[in-house]
């Protein structure tokens, strides 16, 4: 499983990326969303990770973009934002999952394992 994750938070990046890695996914990392945004249109990925406070592009607009030019990865949120109207615009975003933080690590690699096996 191939996973694009972009988090702005070095220190959470390296903990996120390595879980993943360890459950035997291959990570990419990106820090910024408008690099995210590209990135995600030449690569193919089963799943981006994706969270919502970016440099150059918030994380809403790139998932906005991918899902309005059919990029159909899958794609939980983790952030920081726990208001509902916060979760309600990740999911009409579209968003696949959204995951308060402090994440779990765990939780996100399986978290993008169900999604990618029921089909995104």
């Amino acid at each position: 499983m191939r996973v694009l994750l972009v988090e702005d938070d070095a220190s959470l990046a390296k903990s996120i990326a390595a879980s993943l890695t360890q459950a035997g996914m291959v990570v990419d990392v990106c820090a910024d969303g408008a690099q995210a945004q590209v990135q995600g249109y030449v690569e193919t990925y089963d799943a981006a990770v994706l969270d919502l406070g970016l440099p150059s592009a918030e994380g809403l607009a790139v998932l906005g973009h991918w899902r309005k030019h059919r990029v159909g990865m899958a794609a939980p949120v983790p952030t920081g934002r726990g208001r509902r109207s916060a979760k309600l615009a990740a999911f009409q975003a579209g968003a696949d999952g959204y995951l308060a933080e402090p994440v779990l690590t765990g939780e996100v690699s399986t978290r993008g394992r169900v999604l990618v096996g029921r089909g995104g």
